[in-house]
């Protein structure tokens, strides 16, 4: 990766367990606006043959999280998300979009489109909005002990 803002957030990405276990990447980072791609596999379908909405729920998750804390430029956590599954999701990955949509000093509200995608062909399956919180350091911390 030539960009470091990506290498960083992909640095990021490899530390969480369980992004590695889905295999999720980052394909663009910038600040506020991310694109996070889990390549589908047959462990990631549901018994009718569609994308898990769990998964979906991670790649809206993680998304939100990447586009609300880059625009923070602080520690986060989610505060928050709803998701709304529009189509049943098939193909050979997924792609999230997310972006922060407002920013204050210590929450920014993002939204998050999800597609299912296989070739250059791809479709809306979710949407998520999310409200990304700054993580309070403890009072001992904030108090400069």
């Amino acid at each position: 990766m030539s960009d470091p803002f990506l290498a960083m957030g992909q640095q990021v990405l490899d530390s969480q367990p369980f992004s590695v276990l889905l295999g999720a990447r980052l394909a663009h980072f910038v600040r506020g606006d991310v694109e996070l791609v889990v390549t589908l596999r047959a462990d990631l379908m549901q018994q009718d043959g569609f994308v898990h909405g769990g998964v979906l729920s991670y790649a809206a998750d993680n998304a939100l999280t990447f586009a609300g804390g880059s625009a923070l430029g602080q520690p986060v956590r989610t505060g928050g998300f709803t998701i709304h599954y529009v189509k049943p999701a098939r193909g050979e990955r997924l792609i999230a979009r997310a972006h922060a949509v407002a920013t204050g000093k210590r929450q920014a509200v993002c939204r998050c489109d999800i597609f299912a995608a296989t070739g250059t062909e791809e479709y809306l399956c979710a949407v998520a909005q999310g409200t990304i919180t700054a993580i309070t350091p403890p009072a001992t911390e904030r108090a400069g002990s």
